[in-house]
């Protein structure tokens, strides 16, 4: 049998299963979610971010959606400082300059706070002084962090992220630290 399953990653979880990371404490892993043998993340979702993981023990499935040659959409809620406006959000829209270069072009849109939303442990740290408001972002590459580091370039640093879809499967229903057995993608029992 053939593993591809959904995962909802908690904050502050490592998306693998070993911590090779430094001495001292262990970091949590994947490993203290999933007991399946020989599956895989299928791309990565970095510790202080939440939401969906695919995995699987299937290679090429792995390569076809973690690659950024195929362009698979990603799509978060990000929590950010502040009240992004029309020209925030139209600079996501087009691209942003970072760094490492311009980004493709993104969907954004300001959403309220997603109802399905589950509390985070810690909190994120709030500011009586700086309001906060939600973004729903859209983009098919994957830079490191660079969900986070495009808020940043237009002015509003993200305070929680949460991936809710990759492609076309998505977040709903499935609380933090579950996992749910999926059809493979090219089977005839896909959801």
């Amino acid at each position: 049998m053939s593993w591809f399953i959904r995962f909802n990653k908690p904050f502050d979880v490592l998306s693998q299963f070993t911590d090779k990371g430094t001495e001292g404490s262990p970091r949590r892993t994947l490993s203290e979610f999933i007991d399946l043998p020989g599956v895989y993340p299928a791309g990565r979702l970095d510790r202080d971010s939440e939401g969906l993981m695919l995995l699987t023990d299937d290679g090429r499935l792995q390569a076809r959606i973690a690659d950024p040659k195929h362009k698979m959409a990603k799509t978060y809620w990000a929590q950010v400082e502040g009240i992004p406006d029309d020209a925030a959000l139209n600079a996501l829209r087009k691209g942003v300059q970072l760094k490492d270069g311009m980004t493709r072009p993104a969907r954004a849109r300001l959403i309220e706070e997603p109802d399905s939303l589950w509390p985070r442990t810690p909190p994120i740290r709030v500011r009586k002084s700086i309001p906060d408001s939600w973004i729903e972002i859209t983009v098919r590459e994957g830079r490191n962090r660079q969900v986070r580091r495009m808020t940043a370039a237009v002015g509003h640093p993200t305070l929680r992220l949460i991936r809710c879809r990759i492609g076309d499967w998505s977040l709903d229903g499935l609380e933090p630290g579950r996992w749910e057995a999926l059809a493979p993608p090219d089977s005839p029992l896909r959801r």
